[in-house]
């Protein structure tokens, strides 16, 4: 069964979903990897620039103060 196949298959098994539950569960398996970089899936080049930026971020004075990021890591939950 190629790929597009195997969409089409879980789009229709989808759509016959009447469980708001497993629907909120898929909405975030989705968001999940649709909204986050994999960093495993990075190239060198891809973290060399980040990494010079965040340099640069840092010379700027573009950093964030460690309590201000716990207070907004609390945030998310």
């Amino acid at each position: 069964m190629n790929i597009e196949t195997r969409k089409l298959s879980f789009i229709e098994q989808f759509i016959k979903l009447q469980n708001d539950e497993i629907i909120s569960q898929f909405e975030k398996l989705l968001s999940k990897f649709t909204t986050k970089p994999d960093k495993s899936q990075m190239t060198s080049y891809e973290l060399n620039k980040r990494i010079k930026k965040s340099m640069e971020d840092a010379k700027n004075g573009l950093l964030t103060e460690n309590k201000e990021l716990i207070k907004e890591i609390e945030e998310w939950n």
